[in-house]
This record gives C-alpha cells, structure tokens and sequence, in this order.
C-alpha cells in the first residue's frame, strides 16, 4: 500500500528503529535533552534513521530526565500502573516523542488515566494537559473509565488541578481551536476508531489543533508487515503502514519510528486478539501463565510533525 506523498513502506519503518533510536535512548537517559545533540553521532548505513532524513527533537531548555523519574515515582500512581512501565517504557516514549513540562498536550481517550497519572503532573506547572473524552460515552468501559478519570483529577488538585477536559464526538471531533496544541498523543486507540471507520476524520482533527511543527504520537498494537488490514481490523492489531497512511492523508509527515515499545514474544494470533494478552487477559486463566509469559503486544511508535507553514505564507500575515 501506498503511502500517498511519503511512499513509507512498512519494511523501511521497521528498519528505522533499531540503531538510530537506540543512540538516542541511551544519550536521554543519561543527559538533559539539551545535551543530546552534542553526543548524537550521525546514524551510518545499516542503522536506524529518522523517516524523511529528519532530525530527532534535541532540545529542550527545561525538560530533563530527572523531571520524568521524579514524576513516574510519584506516590499518586497507582501500584498497578506503576507495575505496566516495564512493558509501556513511558519515559522513553514521552522523550521520544519530546514533550516538555511547558506545553499544552492533548490526550487522545485517556481510558481511566494510566498517562493521564505521568502527564498532568508533569505538565501542572508550566505547561497544559487536556483530556479528550469521547461522547456520548455509552454504558460499559467508556463510562466508568471516563467516571474514573473524572474522580481522578477532582480527588488530586495538587496534581490534576490545572488538567482540563474536552469532548469530542468521534464523528466529527473537535479537539479545540485551530493551532492550539502542541502535542496530540494516543496509546493504543487508534485501532478501535479503525473499527468504527471514524479513523480518517479523527487524524483530520489532530491535524487541525496542532500548530505547525507540532507532534502526533502514536502507539498502538502492530501487526505483521505482511498482513492486510482486512484479516487483521478486529483483531486490535493494525499494520504499521496503514497508520501512516491515515496520518500522511490528513497532511502530517512521519518524522520517526522507534521499537520502544516492541515485543518480539507477541505472535499476534490469539483467539481474542490483542486482548487475550495482558493488561486484558480475556480468556481469564485459560492459558493465563503462557499470555502473561508473553506480556503486553508488540505497539508501533510514530511520531508525526504537522508541517510549519511556509515563510511565504506567514509573511503574508
């Protein structure tokens, strides 16, 4: 499948991630993001590169790691949260995706709030976290987990005080005015507006808030390079290149890939989907001590930059 104007095909962005993405990892875990464009070396053939030759976010004059491990040792996270870092890697997906505590962040269906608990503490400050709540909500799930959010922020001022929500109907969603925002993230929903067919128009709409040079991060459950999103579209799975596509269509260019959140264990041909391995575990203990060996899916790491207006353009102004 064609990726429209970027023509990514699914094999180069899987090779985009290994050796790249692990210079980078290993110089922020060690440094401020500031300092890493000083220990970056440039990437040789057969490493990893950024899509389109583009250069990973550097800097930021603010944000250090120290910053992301006081907030993920925070006592307001709940144990079973904390327990699922060693499998959704959060400070090297948040560096990755270069967010910064002065930034205005929109969480895309934050669930019952696993990011929402890293992210609005982070940004309380200095910055700006704004829930994105799917309406109607319905019964099930989404209700209690759009309640428990709620009690959440309201329970916690001293870290979701400054947090905000806003709801969107997926049809036709509306994050906010135009230019907005910063950074637009999603974990693991992208499937289920694929499910629903509500996919192109909600890209369209991340594509809309954001202000140009701004950031979609994307995580979500990947399936095999091979596989054709018909034979994969309820299984929770999606393959990567289909994810780009919908970005690119909306006007966004994949900047990078990253195997942050890559299981190699994750065979991605369960009886229920994704959702027979954990945090799920649908199929109860059946076969639990096996899932549970294999821990959470192999997720895609995408990280897309809505393209800064041309200096035509904004002269123009």
């Amino acid at each position: 499948m064609n990726c429209g104007t970027e023509a990514v095909t699914a094999g180069a962005i899987r090779r985009s991630a290994t050796g790249w993405s692990a210079v980078l990892l290993a110089a922020c875990l060690s440094l401020p993001m500031a300092s890493v464009a000083q220990v970056a070396p440039t990437p040789t053939a057969g490493q990893d590169q950024p899509a389109g030759g583009l250069v990973p976010p550097t800097s930021a004059s603010d944000f250090t790691a120290s910053q992301l491990d006081s907030v993920l040792a925070g006592n307001w996270r709940s144990a079973t949260n904390s327990a699922r870092d060693v499998y959704r890697h959060p400070k090297a997906t948040l560096q990755f995706f270069g967010i910064q505590p002065d930034q205005t962040v929109i969480e895309i269906t934050p669930g019952s709030g696993w990011y929402s608990e890293i992210l609005a503490p982070l940004l309380h400050d200095n910055g700006h976290y704004i829930a994105a709540v799917q309406i109607p909500a319905g019964g099930g799930e989404a209700r209690r987990d759009g309640d428990a959010l709620h009690q959440k922020f309201a329970a916690d001022a001293p870290h979701y005080g400054n947090a905000k929500f806003v709801e969107f109907d997926p049809k036709a969603p509306v994050f906010g005015q135009p230019g907005s925002a910063d950074v637009v993230l999603t974990f693991r929903n992208v499937h289920n507006w694929v499910m629903a067919d509500t996919s192109p128009a909600m890209f369209k709409a991340f594509y809309a808030v954001l202000r140009p040079g701004g950031v979609l991060g994307v995580v979500d459950h990947r399936a095999d390079d091979a596989a054709s999103l018909a034979s994969v579209k309820q299984s929770g799975y999606l393959p990567t290149r289909y994810v780009v596509k919908l970005a690119t269509d909306a006007g966004f260019t994949l900047d990078a890939s990253s195997e942050i959140n890559a299981n190699p264990k994750d065979t991605k041909n369960y009886p229920k989907g994704v959702w027979t391995l954990p945090p799920t575990l649908t199929l109860g203990e059946q076969d639990k001590a096996k899932y549970v060996a294999i821990g959470e899916s192999d997720r895609m790491t995408l990280r897309f930059v809505k393209p800064a207006a041309p200096a035509s353009a904004a002269s123009a102004h």
